[in-house]
């Protein structure tokens, strides 16, 4: 069976970007997909300090809930993201949580599908849609979209519940997620999965 992880990237378990990914999970599931919910926006969760341990030992130097994690995403077809945005951007603290993630794991990722999720009172939204994004296409994943930038508005989660909008947009974008897993792996099957090639890396280091 497919699977997708869904990080809820708030504080509130219960709160906006909760609400929206529940919606999503509800279509996953009538797509026949199994999903697993984890909360990481309540978690203490340092940053990157980027000492490259990771590249010795296969994960973070620090042996906390991101190394908890991490053979969950090497698992699963696919990744919601999902956060508030605070002052125009994903909160922090799952923002150092996926620094440490994509950077210290050695699997590749290429092909596992992605999408990001954003909750708001108002703005902020697609600013916050873009940096969340940025962690799929740097990694050879395939981005998920929907109908409309995959944001729900409000304060609380019973503010959601009027954004039908927004509920519908979550709802498409798991169909629509659905459906590239099941094309990726009918695709892996016949042709296999495209080979990156990693050989070159800029970095001038002859100061010209």
């Amino acid at each position: 069976m497919y699977k997708v992880l869904l990080l809820n990237g708030s504080p509130k378990s219960n709160g906006c970007t909760a609400r929206a990914l529940r919606e999503m999970i509800k279509a996953f599931e009538e797509q026949g997909i199994e999903t697993e919910l984890i909360h990481i926006g309540n978690k203490d969760i340092r940053g990157c300090i980027s000492c490259n341990s990771c590249a010795e030992k296969g994960k973070c130097v620090f042996d906390d809930f991101v190394n908890e994690i991490a053979p969950k995403f090497e698992k699963a077809d696919g990744l919601v993201i999902g956060s508030p945005v605070y002052y125009g951007s994903p909160n922090g603290t799952l923002l150092s949580f996926l620094d440490r993630l994509f950077y210290s794991t050695p699997f590749h990722k290429n092909m596992k599908v992605g999408a990001s999720v954003v909750s708001c009172r108002r703005g902020g939204n697609t600013a916050s849609f873009d940096v969340l994004n940025k962690y799929f296409t740097i990694s050879s994943m395939p981005v998920a979209s929907s109908t409309y930038w995959n944001q729900v508005h409000g304060f609380t989660a019973e503010d959601v519940e009027k954004d039908l909008e927004g509920l519908q947009t979550m709802r498409n974008l798991a169909a629509n997620m659905s459906f590239l897993i099941k094309s990726i792996a009918l695709g892996a099957e016949k042709y296999g999965i495209p080979q990156s090639e990693r050989g070159s890396f800029t970095s001038f280091p002859d100061g010209k």
